[in-house]
């Protein structure tokens, strides 16, 4: 058992300030951010956070015997090198969702988004593979930063299932806004995807992770996705977009999709449909519905109505916090006491801290992360194909080939 858990906080980007608000609530256990590397705006952070180091490179955090963990916090393209090098390194990762993608490596003179699913599937495959490798190979924790998991009203619906004893029949869950303003989530090569990958793996990522507890209740093992079907589009490249007049949402998207629903289903032919988009206004939407043989249990990560806040102007409020991706401050808001609690995020660093400090696995661990990415790039190839794709079925498909090319 450690005396402290040092972390390494790798970027200083969005996320990285809401990791640091959650390494602070971490209660029972002494835990330090450490050290920062970022390619800019480190010695800031430091300061700002109380950060004691701030390493010159990557490679310099790595060779640190201080340092426990990483917290990769920068875009999905340098997850898989990110987390590799940590593994070499002996060193115990948290790493933001997704866990990684497909960015077109061999791709010349064509975007990514007009590449091959089924090439970008494999890419995909082998990039969460290697990562996964790489941790069992060095006895080091991925700890898949999939704060829904742990929000409060998901812990609670596991324990009412547990109670109910009833049947997962079907689960809804969607998590939508009107746009992420990042330039590189606009482009397939930067992203790995649109709102199917960037936004879609919060709600897929509950889903398998219900299914999975379910299972190990029921059965003693997880319950897996059998197979994906899917749809993608481009909504604000539409003509009846484009005919609207002033764009309220973000459209500047390049060779990715801004709107996905994906349905799957499940080793025991129960249900879950799964939608993310880049096209609703009024602030973020993050729900889940679970419907069961005998119960309805309906959760929403995003909504409040603790406290109401009323406006005659959009400037009252000033810098004052509302919520996620509203556009507006004016007339009637409900701002949220604690997003982040409410998201899981404080619970979720309590967990990767006693993973690491007690010596068990996380609950949200490296093999959530990639099934989340193979059901992902599975919905990629489902709408391109335009039909439903068995995940056994392609998997053998693949290694099949492997063969008969190596013969």
């Amino acid at each position: 058992m450690k005396k402290k858990v040092r972390i390494g906080l790798v970027g200083a980007g969005f996320v990285s300030h809401i990791h640091i608000n959650a390494f602070r609530q971490v209660i029972g256990i002494p835990v330090e951010v450490a050290g920062i590397y970022t390619r800019s705006r480190g010695e800031e952070f430091a300061q700002k956070y109380g950060i004691p180091r701030v390493y010159e490179s990557y490679q310099q955090m790595l060779e640190d015997p201080d340092i426990d963990m990483v917290d990769i916090c920068v875009p999905n393209i340098v997850h898989r090198e990110v987390c590799i090098q940590a593994a070499e390194a002996g060193k115990h990762i948290i790493c933001e969702k997704p866990l990684t993608g497909a960015f077109g490596e061999n791709i010349t003179n064509q975007e990514a988004g007009d590449f091959s699913r089924l090439d970008l599937y494999k890419e995909a495959m082998k990039n969460a593979d290697a990562i996964l490798a790489a941790a069992q190979r060095n006895k080091v924790k991925v700890c898949y930063a999939e704060d829904f998991i742990y929000a409060p009203v998901v812990v609670k619906t596991k324990r009412l299932l547990k109670q109910s004893g009833g049947s997962i029949l079907e689960i809804r869950s969607e998590e939508s806004h009107s746009g992420s303003h990042a330039a590189y989530s606009r482009h397939w090569n930067l992203a790995g995807g649109g709102s199917l990958l960037r936004l879609g793996s919060h709600p897929l990522g509950l889903a398998i992770h219900l299914k999975h507890f379910e299972g190990k209740l029921k059965y003693g093992k997880p319950m897996n996705i059998k197979s994906v079907i899917a749809d993608v589009a481009t909504l604000t490249h539409t003509q009846a977009f484009k005919n609207s007049g002033k764009a309220w949402m973000v459209d500047k998207w390049d060779d990715v999709e801004d709107w996905a629903t994906v349905v799957l289903t499940f080793e025991d032919g129960t249900k879950a449909l799964i939608n993310s988009n880049d096209t609703t206004l009024g602030g973020i939407v993050n729900t889940l519905d679970v419907y069961t043989t005998n119960s309805v249990i309906k959760c929403d990560m995003a909504a409040n109505d603790a406290i109401k806040a009323y406006a005659p102007a959009n400037e009252i409020f000033g810098d004052e916090y509302i919520s996620e991706k509203i556009e507006t401050k004016a007339g009637w808001t409900f701002p949220s006491p604690d997003e982040d609690w409410m998201r899981g995020y404080p619970q979720e660093m309590q967990d990767f801290v006693e993973a690491v400090y007690f010596g068990r696995e996380p609950i949200s661990d490296g093999e959530l992360g990639r099934q989340v990415v193979q059901a992902t790039y599975a919905a990629y190839l489902s709408a391109e194909q335009g039909k439903r794709i068995d995940l056994a079925e392609l998997d053998a498909d693949i290694d099949r080939n492997k063969e008969e090319e190596s013969r």
